[in-house]
């Protein structure tokens, strides 16, 4: 089920024309992703000494626990991992 509209062009200068405007559409929303992507990573740069120490505090907390959560998934289930590997010699 197609959701997009159909156009009827009838000449190639109808063609032209929605042609531009499709390109001037995409330059508008390219520039808008690439100021939003670039905002998305911005360095703070008057960041003050606490804020400096809650971020690192932050991301510390996050890598524990994404640490915990690997070492947690692994114990709960490495007998599933362990049923696709190739059994070593001698074992069944």
């Amino acid at each position: 089920m197609d959701t997009h509209p159909t156009n009827n062009y009838t000449t190639l200068e109808e063609i032209q024309v929605r042609k531009e405007q499709l390109s001037e559409a995409m330059m508008n929303d390219s520039e808008k992703i690439a100021a939003l992507w670039n905002s998305v990573f911005k360095k703070q740069e008057n960041a003050t000494r606490g804020e400096y120490i809650a971020s690192i505090v932050t991301h510390s907390i996050t890598a524990i626990d994404a640490f915990l959560l690997v070492r947690k998934l692994m114990k709960n289930y490495s007998n599933v991992l362990s049923f696709f590997r190739k059994p070593k010699r001698g074992e069944k």
